[in-house]
């Protein structure tokens, strides 16, 4: 089974992301893999207080999946899978795409600031010709029914 990799973060383009990957995979009988990253910054503390402070994003990370994975469940018919990975983001992203040769795209929101399509995408973008499968982007200011309509 073709599985859609899909990274959740805060941000708000996140959310077409999630729907366009679990779209997508109910209409093509495929599966929608969750990633999450958590940036080695968050935790240049002493151990204890490191340690705290992982756990405490793996928690907040767990109950902003369930929200997702709920819709997917009930709406998509989807069960996704959540990955949480410690490190750069593109290296993670990856790093989760060369370990698991059942995934067959990454999906991304955009966002729509001035700034341009956000971090994350910026950074991917230098990497994309020697990226191993294909990659959706797609727009954060994107309609839910236009999602419909083209997924």
């Amino acid at each position: 089974m073709r599985k859609f990799l899909v990274v959740l973060d805060d941000s708000r383009e996140c959310l077409n992301a999630m729907r366009f990957a679990a779209m997508r995979a109910r209409k093509s009988g495929g599966g929608v893999e969750v990633l999450s990253i958590i940036p080695p910054e968050e935790f240049n503390h002493w151990i204890g207080v490191g340690d705290i402070m992982r756990e405490e994003a793996r928690e907040r990370i767990e109950v902003h999946y369930e929200v997702f994975a709920k819709w997917m469940r009930d709406r998509q018919g989807i069960e996704p899978e959540l990955v949480i990975r410690e490190g750069e983001a593109v290296t993670e992203i990856m790093a989760q795409v060369a370990e698991h040769s059942d995934i067959g795209l990454l999906v991304l929101g955009a966002g729509s600031e001035k700034k341009g399509p956000g971090p994350l995408i910026t950074k991917l973008m230098k990497s994309v010709a020697n990226f191993p499968i294909p990659i959706t982007i797609v727009p954060g200011e994107m309609s839910k029914e236009r999602l419909e309509a083209i997924t």
